[in-house]
């Protein structure tokens, strides 16, 4: 029996592996290739220079490789890149990259976009990571493995979140957020670090236990930012497997395009 409805409108150039499946009305342009085992739901449209990984789960009534909603881009070749075993629910947006940075808007594996989620040109997520619905973000975002954002927010271009960050509901996000922090809110403030997140993710006592003395260091010791640096990095040495979480926080804030939420 074959895996694509007869309605169904897939490109002859087009590069499904044999077992994936296409849902009725879905339509699929010339230059997609789509991996093993991945389904993909009705009125679909997928379009671009599209690269799908496998076992992915497309839902119905999804717009993956339309062009960038970018004023001045002209048509160049850029892309977009879905790794392996995401879902992807209903009437999410991804979009192709711009010449503005590498031309590829990429998305890793292994993550979870509930219904409305947008991902606008150049962004670039992780792995594990969590959007919940209207999640939005605009272009050159970039978002850490395992980082939650939360339903109806708002992610400002260029902004970073880390690693196991966690984005409350409704929240306007214009600065980046550092690696293991909640935020909520309009103005965005850090609240606490996320706990919750890293003991599902098997977080021992001690690393964070270091976490929170960074979440003190930045957001309770009145430090400048400078001072609270270099307060971390004298952290090392005190639990080994923390040392890892103290070099991702550092070299977060090294790299910090926004200035964080402080």
């Amino acid at each position: 029996m074959s895996l694509i409805h007869p309605t169904a409108l897939i490109d002859p150039q087009a590069q499904l592996h044999a077992n994936v499946s296409v849902g009725p009305y879905t339509v699929i342009g010339p230059h997609v290739k789509v991996g093993e085992g991945t389904t993909i739901g009705a009125h679909c449209v997928i379009e671009g220079h599209t690269t799908i990984g496998r076992d992915n789960r497309i839902f119905q009534f999804n717009s993956l490789g339309a062009i960038p909603q970018d004023m001045s881009y002209g048509g160049e070749l850029t892309r977009l890149e879905i790794g392996d075993r995401n879902t992807i629910r209903e009437f999410c947006t991804f979009n192709l990259g711009t010449t503005k940075e590498e031309g590829v808007t990429r998305v890793g594996s292994d993550n979870w976009f509930m219904a409305y989620v947008h991902i606008a040109h150049d962004v670039v997520v992780g792995n594990h990571t969590v959007f919940a619905n209207n999640a939005t973000l605009a272009g050159h975002v970039h978002v850490g493995d395992w980082a939650v954002i939360g339903g109806l927010s708002g992610v400002h271009q260029f902004v970073h979140i880390g690693a196991h960050a966690m984005i409350g509901f409704q929240s306007h996000v214009s600065q980046d957020v550092p690696p293991f922090m909640t935020v909520e809110g309009n103005p965005l403030a850090v609240r606490a670090v996320n706990l919750t997140g890293l003991r599902r993710r098997d977080f021992s006592t001690e690393r964070i236990t270091l976490i929170r003395q960074m979440h003190k260091l930045l957001y309770r010791d009145s430090l400048t930012l400078e001072a609270a640096v270099v307060a971390i990095d004298g952290l090392r040495d005190k639990h080994a497997p923390a040392d890892l979480d103290i070099s991702t926080m550092l070299d977060f804030i090294a790299r910090a395009k926004r200035g964080l939420v402080r």
